[in-house]
């Protein structure tokens, strides 16, 4: 009886642990951006301070000052960098898809989106005159 007890108490916690450890729920949680450069210049940090970013069950809303978009998210964490789609249903974008990598540590993640839609980046770092946008979040407490 004990021991059933046991598996009864314990099993909840093991898939809670499972459920966090997802790598498709990495992106899960409010983000503010710390840092933020668009091609290959600064972006500006009163614009920046602005940027709230939501994610989960597969969805996204960000906010830009008084811009909004809502949408879906599919994460590929297989791949190297590991890659996510976020396509808009709602919003300044809706209708697209944009390309982007991403990158998470703890509660830091990066994202680099090519906002033309047209090739997903290869690397964290913006150009000039690209489309790519990099953006350093931290996870809201």
């Amino acid at each position: 009886m004990k021991r059933l007890l046991c598996v009864f108490i314990l099993a909840p916690l093991s898939f809670s642990c499972v459920a966090k450890d997802d790598p498709t729920k990495a992106m899960d949680g409010s983000w503010s951006a710390t840092a933020a450069e668009i091609a290959g210049a600064k972006f500006p940090d009163e614009a920046r301070k602005n940027v709230k970013l939501v994610v989960g069950d597969g969805k996204y809303s960000v906010t830009i000052g008084p811009e909004s978009d809502k949408g879906t998210v599919t994460l590929d964490p297989t791949k190297s960098p590991k890659t996510v789609d976020i396509t808009s249903t709602d919003g300044t974008n809706k209708g697209h898809t944009i390309l982007a990598i991403y990158e998470t540590s703890g509660n830091t993640m990066r994202i680099c989106y090519d906002l033309s839609g047209k090739a997903r980046p290869t690397d964290f770092k913006t150009e000039k005159g690209s489309q790519l946008f990099l953006v350093t979040y931290e996870r809201d407490k």
